[in-house]
């Protein structure tokens, strides 16, 4: 199966009003503002789009909203993140209905499996739609690790074209390489690892921190695509201390926070997820309101 995912793709927020009821309209907004700084894709319904967070009739009035908002524009995503195989095979059908052009497919949430459940997961889910899927890899926070040699064991099915390795151990993009070829795309899904990432072999970001400043985040993608790596680490060595808010336990908060100081949205969260408070909200803030001070300048053609 052969898709165009490639460059950036914002894994996007789900904006809120004050009630905590989806704000689809402030949504859209933000989208189009990160398809207008040129983004390459979009996945909806991430961690960062809080997608545990929703009830199953919403995410699919949020993803039906994007769909027709988008318009074909960029591929649309979204991730599929339920607590059982069944429930995850029905989201893949519905979701194909819905219109969307792929999946960023989780294993099952909760519940920790092993390999051999973990490929029955993934195959169930691939059969149940003919969309194509990206399989996230994420043990840091899921507790599930998906090694080389498990990818290998998936690489007979053709609806599986995507990795989005999120280990936080750069040496897998290499290990994947090794193993099984160039048969998967393979996209970053670590903030803080990017460069190195693409150095060896990456050739898509699931970005978090884009959120809040899409011009830069493409920027960045743009100088280490073109291989002008000297200017490219310029921007990443102001990026990084923002880039390392993807990686802490509250990096829902912190990216809603910075894309706010950014006039992208709002913070608000649902619960149990609160508004940042307190050393730790202060804390936070200076590090995005000094990397919105120092931010480099962004080429008009960017």
């Amino acid at each position: 199966m052969q898709v165009n995912w490639s460059g950036v793709f914002p894994a996007a927020t789900t904006q809120f009003h004050p009630d905590q009821s989806l704000n689809i309209p402030a949504t859209l907004a933000h989208i189009e503002a990160m398809i207008e700084a040129g983004i390459h894709g979009l996945i909806m319904l991430g961690t960062v789009g809080e997608n545990c967070s929703l009830e199953y009739s919403e995410k699919f009035e949020l993803l039906r909203a994007v769909v027709r908002h988008v318009k074909g524009r960029i591929p649309v995503l979204s991730g599929v993140a339920e607590y059982t195989t069944a429930l995850a095979c029905r989201f893949a059908r519905d979701a194909e209905q819905a219109g969307l052009d792929g999946l960023m497919v989780l294993p099952c949430m909760v519940y920790n499996s092993d390999s051999r459940e973990t490929v029955a997961h993934y195959r169930a889910v691939a059969a149940a739609s003919q969309l194509p899927i990206m399989i996230y890899n994420n043990p840091v926070s899921y507790k599930v690790d998906i090694s080389p040699e498990t990818f290998a064991e998936l690489a007979d099915e053709p609806k599986f074209v995507a990795i989005k390795e999120s280990s936080e151990n750069v040496r897998r993009i290499t290990d994947i390489k090794n193993v099984c070829g160039d048969r998967y795309l393979l996209f970053c899904g670590v903030d803080d690892l990017v460069l190195e990432s693409i150095v060896l072999g990456a050739t898509g970001w699931v970005s978090g921190l884009v959120n809040a400043f899409p011009a830069e985040n493409r920027l960045l993608w743009d100088l280490a695509l073109a291989g002008n790596f000297e200017e490219a680490l310029k921007v990443y060595r102001w990026y990084t201390p923002l880039l390392h808010l993807d990686t802490h336990v509250k990096l829902v908060q912190y990216i809603k926070l910075a894309a706010q100081e950014c006039g992208f949205g709002s913070e608000l969260t649902r619960a149990p997820r609160l508004p940042l408070v307190g050393e730790e909200r202060e804390r936070v803030l200076r590090i995005i309101r000094e990397g919105i001070r120092t931010r480099p300048q962004v080429p008009a053609s960017v």
